[in-house]
């Protein structure tokens, strides 16, 4: 080619192609290519598959529910050790000082935190798939408990005597803090317990796709969410002011009014002390983001901070001095295991669901994003079980919730940490902190430790900045930010992400763009006998009608109809039902007029004539209006069908089928049409030319079939009236439905 000579054109005919194929239904599908059915193994042959074992296959199962045999043998002792054990140094002094901080977020004494951020990271080593994330308290998930916590367990429900007080509030009410502790460490450890349960079942289960459901616009609203409601609670440690302990919808509004209402009791010693640690958290903090490049070692800001402020409060005897709020008591050694107290399930049970899935969603986003930057993967229904096995584990030894912490996880990965290895080396300095040094930190203000957790808020809170960013790109998506932040300020946080799920869910739905007539429902998990019921709901929200009601209020009209027509009150011609000139109309007679039985002997004849249902009728029956000519429903992700569905389903068809409304099937799995002719879902009425391979095949159909018949004469019923001038009224376009004759069988004959 020479110099300067343009390259030539690709082929117009190559830069795109066209993909061209019939319309297929499963009948049709079926029709054009041969099923091979491969012959399903003996029992004889299932039996010997089943027990038979290798030392192979022995290995493979034991790794894949201890993920540590797969990676331990792997490990790299001269590259990685060193950098291991210094990360886990690192992450253990912060995971030490955030399980203290946490706890004030559980509403239990800080010492409790030092369990959590220990017990979690034993289990998680031998079960966890992912290598970097850093096991422990989490501040969102944290207040999550805490309000379980103080609901179920508020100051009222401890006033006593004040010769018999241990504590106050502040406010001169005598409260046993005792026991008060006591009964909050058991609900939290119940708690803890319980969410162990439910997280392990979802593992077994391998439900671990519901995380899908939890889109980034969602979690990042929630989680902005959860960093106010954070802030809120901690502003009045940091100001060193007693307020109730508010739960439910706006109970962020009243704490903060409450707070403020009481600011003038503000203790100044707390306040400065909770202030500067803010201010120097927050500008190392920075220090650490902008020169990462060139720091080996983020600087352990809260450590050192933490480390200065208990000196300063030793030294100056702040407490006596100046009544400032302090740690007081953090207990040596470790608590016996305790039975969680299986009574209070019932209670928790709701609440321990969002836990359970909002501390897994938090865990898997983190270990995504490692597992995605030094290439190996994660398994997400082990991970189900791992921090399942962990919280049920920790739950016996008085620990709350353990999840990961992003600004934990951040120091471990910065600071070189390879493989869990860092995070059982971070365990051991936690140990030493609850064997020995414990008590060093007695004198430390709490101001300081909820100035920590504030500190640490820095990064939920920039998520806001992506608002503008999101508007730009999908304002749906912006909408479901701003929803599920506004909800969960308002209604709370398990609430709050609930109605965030609906939204989203919503504007999925909301998003389709559905052919005029046709309704697109997807169904995302198996159908049996307990959330049949759920469906059926979702299918008359969705369509905005009930088919039975439609169908018996039709009836109804025709029997009115008829009866007028008898009476000589109404006249049925091919342009439609008409009154007789010079007559009285009473057509519109009350539903609730008794029937006539009258004969009016008048001649039979034969008419042809139609009735458009979505119109106004001569009579005074409200017949709720059919949108829709067709349905589609989307059984994509439907695994399997039990029998109370499938005999649900085909009692669905036929009541559409009655009001003209056709319904077909998409998108389904292969094995469920073996499961339909199984079940006898087949018949003369339900045959599979109503399935068919994609949504866009269905879709495609649907449109020829509208074509088709737009091009037709229209289409009248001819009968033979028995009663005289007796005229069927018949739905455009519809054909008389065998099951309304037999309902009118002794009006008619044919």
């Amino acid at each position: 080619m020479a110099a300067g000579e343009r390259a030539e054109e690709p082929l117009a005919e190559l830069s795109h192609y066209v993909v061209a194929r019939p319309i297929y239904s499963e009948a049709g599908f079926q029709e054009e290519n041969e099923r091979r059915t491969p012959l399903p193994p003996t029992l004889r042959e299932r039996a010997q598959a089943a027990c038979r074992c290798s030392r192979k296959r022995a290995f493979q199962i034991a790794k894949s529910f201890l993920p540590i045999l797969e990676w331990l043998p792997n490990y790299r002792v001269k590259e990685w050790l060193i950098s291991d054990v210094i990360s886990g140094v690192s992450t253990g002094l912060v995971a030490t000082l955030q399980g203290l901080a946490y706890a004030l977020l559980v509403a239990v004494p800080v010492g409790y935190g030092l369990y959590s951020a220990f017990f979690p990271i034993l289990t998680y080593f031998f079960l966890g798939t992912s290598r970097h994330i850093s096991v422990g308290p989490f501040p969102v998930v944290s207040l999550m408990v805490g309000s379980v916590v103080l609901s179920m367990a508020p100051d009222d429900n401890f006033l006593i005597d004040g010769s018999n007080a241990t504590g106050t509030n502040g406010t001169g009410t005598l409260i046993d803090t005792e026991s008060r502790d006591a009964q909050r460490v058991l609900i939290a450890s119940t708690l803890t317990f319980l969410v162990g349960i439910l997280q392990v079942i979802f593992g077994v289960l391998q439900i671990g796709f519901i995380v899908r459901y939890l889109a980034d616009p969602l979690v990042g609203g929630f989680t902005t969410a959860a960093a106010f409601q954070v802030l809120v609670s901690q502003l009045k440690i940091v100001l060193n002011v007693s307020t109730k302990n508010y739960n439910g919808v706006l109970s962020i509004i009243y704490t903060l009014i409450e707070t403020f209402e009481k600011i003038g009791t503000t203790n100044i010693a707390d306040l400065i002390a909770g202030l500067l640690t803010i201010f120097v958290c927050m500008v190392v903090k920075e220090i650490n983001d902008r020169f990462k490049h060139k720091i080996p070692i983020p600087i352990p800001i809260e450590v050192i901070v933490t480390i200065v402020a208990t000196g300063i409060s030793y030294a100056a005897d702040l407490e006596k001095k100046y009544n400032a709020g302090i740690v007081k008591s953090i207990p040596r050694g470790f608590l016996p295991p305790e039975p969680p107290d299986v009574s209070l399930f019932s209670q928790m049970i709701a609440a321990s669901f969002s836990i359970a899935i909002v501390a897994y969603a938090i865990a898997v986003s983190v270990g995504k994003v490692y597992a995605t930057k030094y290439d190996y993967a994660i398994d997400g229904n082990q991970e189900f079980i791992a921090f399942g096995f962990s919280n049920i584990f920790s739950g016996a030894f008085s620990c709350f919730v353990a999840t990961t912490a992003l600004s934990r996880t951040a120091v471990q990965e910065s600071t070189g940490g390879k493989t869990q290895v860092a995070g059982i080396i971070s365990a051991g300095i936690v140990l030493i902190s609850i064997v020995a040094l414990g008590k060093l930190l007695e004198p430390l203000q709490k101001s300081v430790l909820a100035a920590v957790v504030i500190a640490n808020l820095k990064g939920m809170f920039m998520q806001v900045f992506d608002v503008p960013r999101l508007w730009r790109q999908n304002k749906v998506d912006a909408m479901i930010w701003v929803f599920t932040c506004v909800a969960s300020i308002i209604l709370g946080l398990d609430l709050g992400l609930l109605a965030g799920l609906l939204f989203g869910l919503l504007t999925v739905v909301l998003r389709v763009v559905e052919p005029e007539g046709v309704k697109i429902l997807k169904f995302s998990s198996p159908i049996f006998y307990a959330n049949i019921d759920g469906l059926k709901s979702s299918l008359k929200s969705t369509v905005g009608f009930d088919a039975v009601k439609v169908y018996n209020k039709r009836l109804k009209a025709l029997r009115k109809i008829q009866k007028l027509i008898k009476k000589g009150k109404l006249k049925a011609t091919k342009n439609g039902i008409i009154s007789e000139p010079g007559i009285n109309n009473e057509a519109f007679e009350t539903d609730e007029d008794p029937e006539d039985n009258e004969d009016l002997q008048v001649p039979t004849k034969e008419v042809e004539i139609q009735v458009d249902w979505n119109s106004e009728l001569p009579v005074k029956v409200n017949i709720p209006k059919v949108p829709i000519h067709s349905l589609i429903l989307d059984f994509g992700a439907v695994t399997f069908l039990d029998i109370v569905a499938v005999r649900s389903i085909k009692t669905i068809i036929r009541e559409f089928e009655r009001i003209d409304v056709r319904v077909y099937f998409a998108s389904y799995q292969d094995n469920l049409i073996s499961q339909l002719e199984r079940s006898a879902f087949f018949d003369d009425i339900v045959r599979k030319d109503i399935f068919f391979l994609t949504v866009h095949d269905a879709v495609l159909y649907i449109r020829n079939q509208m074509t088709y018949s737009d091009n037709q004469d229209p289409i009248f019923e001819k009968l033979e009236v028995a009663f005289g001038p007796l005229y069927l009224i018949v739905a455009e376009g519809v054909p008389f439905d065998a099951s309304v004759i037999l309902l009118l069988e002794p009006l008619y004959t044919f």
